[in-house]
Protein backbone atom coordinates (compact mmCIF):
# COMPACT_ATOMS: atom_id res chain seq x y z
CA UNK A 1 0.00 0.00 0.00
CA UNK A 2 2.77 2.67 0.75
CA UNK A 3 4.53 2.04 -2.16
CA UNK A 4 1.37 2.62 -4.32
CA UNK A 5 0.94 5.77 -2.13
CA UNK A 6 4.56 6.94 -2.81
CA UNK A 7 4.08 6.33 -6.71
CA UNK A 8 7.76 6.53 -7.94
CA UNK A 9 6.77 5.69 -11.11
CA UNK A 10 4.44 8.79 -10.93
CA UNK A 11 6.41 11.17 -9.64
CA UNK A 12 9.44 10.03 -11.92
CA UNK A 13 9.18 12.30 -14.87
CA UNK A 14 8.05 15.27 -12.26
CA UNK A 15 11.67 14.63 -10.69
CA UNK A 16 13.22 14.74 -14.04
CA UNK A 17 11.93 17.80 -15.11
CA UNK A 18 12.90 19.12 -11.28
CA UNK A 19 16.47 17.77 -12.34
CA UNK A 20 17.09 18.73 -16.03
CA UNK A 21 18.97 21.40 -15.69
CA UNK A 22 21.41 20.20 -13.85
CA UNK A 23 24.50 17.60 -14.89
CA UNK A 24 23.69 13.79 -14.72
CA UNK A 25 26.14 13.24 -11.73
CA UNK A 26 24.52 15.98 -9.46
CA UNK A 27 21.38 14.71 -10.45
CA UNK A 28 21.80 11.15 -8.65
CA UNK A 29 23.61 13.15 -5.81
CA UNK A 30 20.53 14.77 -5.08
CA UNK A 31 18.10 12.21 -5.71
CA UNK A 32 20.18 9.93 -3.08
CA UNK A 33 19.95 12.59 -0.62
CA UNK A 34 16.23 13.73 -1.27
CA UNK A 35 15.29 10.00 -0.80
CA UNK A 36 17.12 9.45 2.74
CA UNK A 37 15.90 12.88 4.04
CA UNK A 38 11.98 11.25 2.49
CA UNK A 39 13.06 7.96 4.64
CA UNK A 40 14.25 9.83 7.80
CA UNK A 41 10.93 11.68 7.68
CA UNK A 42 8.68 8.86 7.23
CA UNK A 43 10.16 7.01 10.08
CA UNK A 44 10.11 10.24 12.01
CA UNK A 45 5.89 10.53 11.35
CA UNK A 46 5.69 6.30 11.88
CA UNK A 47 7.44 6.39 15.60
CA UNK A 48 6.06 10.42 16.67
CA UNK A 49 3.74 11.85 14.24
CA UNK A 50 0.76 11.86 16.23
CA UNK A 51 2.82 13.18 18.91
CA UNK A 52 4.19 15.94 16.91
CA UNK A 53 0.60 17.10 15.70
CA UNK A 54 -0.90 16.94 19.32
CA UNK A 55 1.56 19.70 20.01
CA UNK A 56 0.95 21.67 17.78
CA UNK A 57 -2.67 21.03 17.90
CA UNK A 58 -3.13 19.99 14.51
CA UNK A 59 -5.45 17.13 12.97
CA UNK A 60 -5.53 14.57 10.75
CA UNK A 61 -7.87 16.11 9.03
CA UNK A 62 -5.89 19.46 8.82
CA UNK A 63 -2.87 17.52 7.26
CA UNK A 64 -5.36 15.84 4.39
CA UNK A 65 -7.29 19.34 3.69
CA UNK A 66 -3.72 21.16 3.24
CA UNK A 67 -1.48 18.19 1.73
CA UNK A 68 -4.60 18.10 -0.80
CA UNK A 69 -4.53 21.60 -1.67
CA UNK A 70 -0.23 21.42 -2.41
CA UNK A 71 -0.74 18.76 -3.81
CA UNK A 72 -3.71 20.17 -6.12
CA UNK A 73 -1.24 23.60 -6.77
CA UNK A 74 1.67 21.20 -7.85
CA UNK A 75 -0.35 19.03 -10.16
CA UNK A 76 -1.64 22.94 -12.06
CA UNK A 77 2.18 23.11 -12.56
CA UNK A 78 2.42 19.30 -13.72
CA UNK A 79 -0.23 20.43 -16.77
CA UNK A 80 0.32 23.93 -16.97
CA UNK A 81 4.18 24.47 -16.92
CA UNK A 82 5.50 27.70 -16.51
CA UNK A 83 9.22 28.65 -17.20
CA UNK A 84 10.68 27.72 -13.80
CA UNK A 85 9.08 24.62 -13.93
CA UNK A 86 7.00 22.57 -11.46
CA UNK A 87 8.69 23.91 -8.50
CA UNK A 88 9.11 27.38 -9.18
CA UNK A 89 12.71 26.98 -8.97
CA UNK A 90 15.64 28.85 -11.02
CA UNK A 91 16.94 26.30 -13.75
CA UNK A 92 19.91 24.48 -12.31
CA UNK A 93 18.41 25.56 -8.86
CA UNK A 94 18.95 22.28 -6.38
CA UNK A 95 15.72 21.51 -4.74
CA UNK A 96 16.44 20.72 -1.23
CA UNK A 97 13.53 18.98 0.64
CA UNK A 98 10.51 20.53 -0.96
CA UNK A 99 9.15 19.70 -3.79
CA UNK A 100 11.52 15.97 -3.80
CA UNK A 101 11.66 14.67 0.00
CA UNK A 102 8.36 16.25 1.23
CA UNK A 103 5.82 16.18 -0.90
CA UNK A 104 6.65 13.92 -3.61
CA UNK A 105 8.21 10.45 -1.99
CA UNK A 106 7.47 11.53 1.71
CA UNK A 107 3.65 12.88 0.65
CA UNK A 108 0.89 13.82 2.73
CA UNK A 109 -1.23 10.75 2.04
CA UNK A 110 1.85 8.85 3.11
CA UNK A 111 2.24 10.13 6.10
CA UNK A 112 -1.36 10.59 7.33
CA UNK A 113 -0.98 6.52 6.18
CA UNK A 114 1.48 6.05 8.43
CA UNK A 115 -0.53 7.98 11.34
CA UNK A 116 -3.33 5.93 10.86
CA UNK A 117 -1.08 2.54 10.76
CA UNK A 118 0.75 3.81 13.94
CA UNK A 119 -2.28 4.47 15.79
CA UNK A 120 -4.80 1.99 14.65
CA UNK A 121 -2.28 -0.99 15.66
CA UNK A 122 0.29 0.24 17.86
CA UNK A 123 1.53 -3.11 18.28
CA UNK A 124 2.64 -3.80 15.04
CA UNK A 125 5.26 -1.02 14.54
CA UNK A 126 7.76 -3.24 13.43
CA UNK A 127 5.60 -4.35 10.70
CA UNK A 128 5.41 -0.90 9.59
CA UNK A 129 8.88 -0.23 9.59
CA UNK A 130 9.46 -3.25 7.12
CA UNK A 131 6.44 -1.74 5.07
CA UNK A 132 8.51 1.48 4.91
CA UNK A 133 11.65 0.44 4.15
CA UNK A 134 10.24 -2.07 1.71
CA UNK A 135 8.33 1.05 -0.20
CA UNK A 136 11.16 3.22 0.29
CA UNK A 137 13.52 0.71 -1.23
CA UNK A 138 11.61 -0.17 -4.49
CA UNK A 139 11.07 3.80 -4.72
CA UNK A 140 14.94 4.15 -4.47
CA UNK A 141 15.58 1.46 -7.35
CA UNK A 142 12.98 2.81 -9.20
CA UNK A 143 14.21 6.43 -9.14
CA UNK A 144 17.84 5.40 -9.08
CA UNK A 145 17.36 3.83 -13.21
CA UNK A 146 15.48 7.30 -14.50
CA UNK A 147 17.92 6.73 -17.09
CA UNK A 148 16.28 3.95 -18.36
CA UNK A 149 12.56 5.68 -18.49
CA UNK A 150 14.13 8.38 -20.02
CA UNK A 151 15.59 6.56 -23.02
CA UNK A 152 12.17 4.32 -23.33
CA UNK A 153 10.31 7.38 -23.37
CA UNK A 154 12.27 10.16 -24.50
CA UNK A 155 11.54 14.05 -24.06
CA UNK A 156 7.82 14.34 -25.21
CA UNK A 157 7.05 10.79 -23.89
CA UNK A 158 8.17 12.61 -20.31
CA UNK A 159 6.18 15.58 -21.10
CA UNK A 160 3.18 13.46 -21.66
CA UNK A 161 3.40 11.51 -18.58
CA UNK A 162 4.09 14.66 -16.56
CA UNK A 163 0.68 15.98 -17.70
CA UNK A 164 -1.19 13.08 -17.15
CA UNK A 165 0.08 12.67 -13.61
CA UNK A 166 -0.70 16.14 -13.27
CA UNK A 167 -4.35 14.93 -13.69
CA UNK A 168 -4.07 12.19 -11.66
CA UNK A 169 -2.64 14.14 -8.86
CA UNK A 170 -5.78 16.69 -8.81
CA UNK A 171 -7.76 13.80 -8.42
CA UNK A 172 -6.23 12.41 -6.05
CA UNK A 173 -5.33 15.94 -4.11
CA UNK A 174 -9.43 16.76 -4.49
CA UNK A 175 -10.01 13.46 -2.97
CA UNK A 176 -7.42 14.24 -0.06
CA UNK A 177 -9.03 17.80 0.23
CA UNK A 178 -12.83 16.53 0.60
CA UNK A 179 -11.82 13.55 2.70
CA UNK A 180 -10.64 16.04 5.37
CA UNK A 181 -13.36 18.47 4.63
CA UNK A 182 -15.45 15.18 5.05
CA UNK A 183 -13.78 13.74 8.72
CA UNK A 184 -13.73 17.56 9.80
CA UNK A 185 -17.55 17.63 9.78
CA UNK A 186 -18.15 14.22 11.09
CA UNK A 187 -16.23 14.92 13.87
CA UNK A 188 -18.35 18.14 14.42
CA UNK A 189 -15.48 20.33 15.06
Amino acid sequence: MLFLIMDPLGNLPVMLSILRHIEPKRRRIIMIRELFIALVILLAFLFGGQKMLNFLHVSTETVSISGGIILFLIAIRMIFPTPGGVTGLAAGEEPFIVPMAIPMIAGPSVLASLLLLSNQEPGRVGDWVIAVLLAWGATFVILMFYEVFNRLLGEKGLKAVERLMGLLLIMISTQMFLDGIRKFFQLGA
